[in-house]
């Protein structure tokens, strides 16, 4: 197996504690994952990834695709030893990347045609090129080739897109499965293995789509699981819904997802619904929010969002949140911060970056222990 998944602990309310392991280690869940898009997290160095206690890290396969390029990560030995991270790593398959390009591509049953927001070239993304990259980027679980459905979407659309989206998921399994083993350093010897024979290293998950209709998500969830993938992600969702409708997604389609398999909510989001969501059964995460939002002055706290820019922190001797043990709160002072902030230092992105992402792992630490107590006090607000 190139994953397994164990439940320890569950909540009254559906939330579950548990481990999934990975070549590159275990990882408790749920977990958030920051987004090292480009083999990056952006501001914030490996190192201090692991002092926060990062377990896994999502990066990207359309953006790796154009730069540097696949083949290259390939030759220099894969995606851990290219950004020099011996830890887990997810990479997303360009669907939602490509959608968001717009006017720039063309999607058809063969695949989407797309130019380049780099520099205008004309590149062409199939399910299987989705696999073959990849599995040359090496990451322990990729993710299939969907359609990310716009909202809104009238039901005709959803559905098209769902149907789409499950022949694209045969294809890339069908792909996957006979190709994952093409690429040596990915399976362990054979003196390694019990049987003698290569194993793969990575793990495939399938995505549910279908719109904001329960009905078309219910059968999207159906269908998926029925092809058997390793693990389930909810896709589609985050595109400018309002929370409420997200919510309601979420919680038709959690019933239909296996409960031995780890369920993956895709892009979501602040950290009160990440909260929200582990606590009805959800076991991974990812957002481009902590970083994205420290990048802009934004920040999380035990008491609320701040705006760091604003004038009233100017001389505010304080740490930014007393509550937080992370290194930039134990430290630097809000008008510190601010200052650095306002002069545009690089420094202002790092800190805050280190901070954000700090109060989503805390988030998510303080809400794995309560599930594990069989409760969901003491998760964090903001």
């Amino acid at each position: 197996m190139s994953i397994g998944f164990d439940i320890a602990g569950r909540s009254a309310a559906g939330g579950r504690a548990g481990r999934l392991r990975t070549p590159h280690g275990d990882v408790e869940t749920p977990v958030f994952m920051p987004v090292g898009t480009v083999a990056t997290v952006k501001s914030v160095a490996q190192d201090v990834l692991e002092e926060l206690g990062v377990q896994l890290l999502l990066s990207n396969t359309y953006h790796l695709y154009l730069r540097p390029g696949h083949e290259l990560v390939r030759r220099l030995g894969g995606l851990h030893r290219f950004m020099a991270w011996p830890h887990a790593i997810l990479t997303d398959s360009g669907g939602y990347q490509v959608f968001s390009l717009g006017d720039l591509r063309k999607v058809t049953e063969d695949g989407v045609d797309f130019r380049s927001h780099l520099d205008g070239s004309a590149h062409f993304f199939t399910p299987e090129r989705a696999m073959e990259i990849q599995i040359a980027l090496g990451a322990d679980i990729v993710m299939a080739f969907d359609e990310c459905t716009e909202h809104p979407a009238e039901r005709p659309r959803a559905q098209a897109s769902m149907e789409m989206t499950l022949r694209w998921a045969k294809r890339c399994k069908d792909y996957f499965e006979a190709h994952q083993l093409e690429v040596p350093w990915q399976v362990p010897s054979n003196e390694n293995s019990v049987d003698g024979t290569r194993h793969s290293t990575q793990a495939l998950f399938g995505i549910i789509q279908g719109g904001m209709h329960a009905d078309l998500r219910r059968e999207s969830a159906e269908r998926t699981v029925a092809m058997g993938f390793d693990g389930y992600a909810i896709g589609g969702l985050s595109v400018g819904e309002p929370p409420e409708l997200t919510d309601e997604v979420v919680a038709a389609t959690l019933p239909h997802l296996p409960a031995d398999k780890p369920r993956y909510l895709m892009g979501v989001g602040y950290p009160d619904q990440i909260a929200k969501y582990a606590g009805m059964g959800i076991d991974m995460f990812d957002c481009v929010l902590p970083t994205r939002a420290a990048r802009h002055g934004l920040l999380f706290t035990s008491e609320g969002r701040i705006q760091i820019k604003n004038a009233r922190f100017a001389r505010d001797p304080e740490p930014l949140d007393p509550k937080c043990r992370c290194k930039v709160c134990a430290r630097y002072s809000r008008a510190y911060l601010r200052h650095l902030y306002s002069a545009n230092e690089g420094l202002a992105a790092v800190l805050n970056s280190i901070h954000n992402l700090a109060f989503y792992l805390d988030t998510i630490r303080s809400v794995r222990h309560s599930i594990g107590l069989g409760d969901m006090a003491g998760s964090h607000s903001g």
